[in-house]
């Protein structure tokens, strides 16, 4: 009995601790599970200004480095008054085949993405615009300018028909190149906006009525996406979106996200100031002044070397933008009438004839029609006024030299005074600025008498004594 109750003390003492091992083990907090929403990193790009080739070449190029160095966002920054039909469509086939989303923003407030702006921020995956900005005016405008009208968009009943000879000819008739260039740009914009998911009815007003919206009405619109006063809050606003990218999901996570500049290298900041139309306007003229001056004074070597060196520039800061040859070929011809006024005597004819084909040049020598470019008619003016000033200093310098005695040339012989070194029945010698000249007086001459110079016929003078008293040789 003794053992028995033994045996079951022993069991009563264990069982609590063989209850506490038959029980499970308490699960500690689960590890941590990785989230694909971490914050990523979101690379900065910005255009402000025109939008030409140097422009797109940078864009192309951020984006690329963007996309390669592990960033999933990239966000545009935008603030232009439009541009170039080719470098815009270079920057939206760059979007179009992102590796990763782009987000353009208009902003700061005032900013506006006018023209060109208006299909870049219609091509991005994400829209958004600040306070105060606003989009629109997408009619194209031709390379050459010209004030052709738009396309009609009368749809009266009483409107006259096409093709009826009792009315005038129809817009649509009278510039059917016109037409065509506005129903691509309006199937281009349209078909951004359809891939996009935005509103194409009022892209079509953009194109053909050059309409414009506020930021707020953009979003009423569906133009864009987001309305917001600055980059971190819209990068709040964008978290957790989702795109298909080239056969896969991307999923932003922007809060709190790190922010990269993406700052043009050296090379295309050189282009963006090259390729401005006044500063290609300034290395044209300096190039063609400074070939000028060293053909009119060869071996100067200082202007020529100059001159070609911006002329090279010039030619290179052109083929960015949209110029004239026409406006280059009368800058070119104006140079050079004000420089043959200095040697032609034309009474003022090319030196006036030359100012007047500088200016006209200038002034169409960058096709002001097209959004941003454009020289400043002050600049113009200012330069032209400049030449000018410089045509008179000339002339002002040939009229004084008129008056000035020779002092070159055979002409400079008349009148100055020798001394007789010798003298005979066959011949006379006189000593005249260090040289020996054979002589014939008019009247008889001994050695050391001051004569001077009448007329000169080949190497022989002909001199008059001016005192009869002698002097040594």
């Amino acid at each position: 009995m003794r053992r028995t109750a033994r045996g079951l003390l022993a069991v009563l003492l264990l069982l609590p601790g063989l209850l506490v091992a038959a029980l499970p083990e308490p699960e500690g907090p689960p590890p941590p599970v990785p989230s694909t929403l971490d914050p990523q990193p979101v690379a900065l790009l910005a255009i402000e200004g025109p939008i030409g080739p140097a422009t797109a070449d940078y864009f192309v190029d951020a984006l690329e480095r963007a996309a390669d160095s592990g960033h999933t966002l990239a966000v545009l920054q935008m603030d232009t008054p439009g541009g170039l039909d080719s470098a815009m469509r270079d920057i939206i086939k760059a979007i179009l085949s992102s590796p990763i989303p782009v987000a353009t923003y208009v902003a700061p407030s005032g900013a506006r993405a006018a023209s060109a702006g208006t299909y870049i921020l219609y091509a991005s995956h994400i829209a958004a615009m600040a306070p105060g900005t606003n989009v629109g005016a997408a009619t194209p405008v031709s390379m050459g300018g010209g004030s052709n009208p738009l396309p009609n968009q009368d749809t009266d009943d009483n409107a006259p028909e096409k093709g009826d000879p009792s009315t005038p000819t129809a817009p649509h008739d009278r510039d059917a190149m016109r037409e065509k260039v506005v129903n691509d740009a309006e199937a281009y914009l349209r078909g951004l906006a359809r891939l996009r998911g935005r509103n194409a009815e009022w892209a079509s007003t953009a194109v053909r009525s050059a309409a414009s919206l506020t930021a707020e009405e953009a979003l009423e619109k569906r133009v864009i996406d987001w309305v917001t006063a600055d980059l971190r809050t819209l990068l709040d606003q964008i978290h957790g979106r989702s795109f298909e990218l080239q056969g896969r999901t991307v999923t932003l996570a922007t809060r709190g996200a790190v922010v990269t500049q993406m700052a043009p290298d050296w090379r295309q900041r050189f282009l963006q100031v090259i390729a401005s139309p006044s500063v290609a306007y300034f290395l044209l003229l300096a190039g063609i002044y400074g070939l000028f001056f060293e053909f009119t004074n060869p071996g100067a070597i200082v202007p020529g070397v100059t001159g070609a060196i911006c002329l090279l520039l010039a030619a290179l800061a052109l083929q960015m933008l949209p110029f004239s040859y026409a406006g280059l070929g009368l800058i070119v011809l104006g140079v050079v009438l004000m420089g043959m006024e200095a040697v032609v005597p034309s009474f003022g004819a090319l030196g006036v004839g030359g100012v007047i084909a500088f200016v006209v040049g200038s002034i169409v020598l960058i096709d002001t029609q097209v959004p941003g470019y454009g020289i400043p008619l002050s600049l113009i003016l200012s330069l032209g006024l400049m030449s000018s000033l410089g045509f008179l200093f000339v002339v002002w310098l040939l009229m004084r030299s008129r008056r000035r005695e020779v002092v070159s040339g055979p002409e400079e012989m008349i009148g100055a005074e020798g001394t007789v070194v010798q003298t005979d029945e066959h011949t006379t010698l006189i000593r005249l600025h260090g040289e020996l000249w054979h002589a014939r007086s008019t009247a008889p001459v001994s050695p050391g008498q001051r004569v001077r110079v009448r007329t000169r016929t080949g190497l022989q003078l002909s001199v008059e004594p001016i005192s009869a008293q002698g002097g040594p040789p």
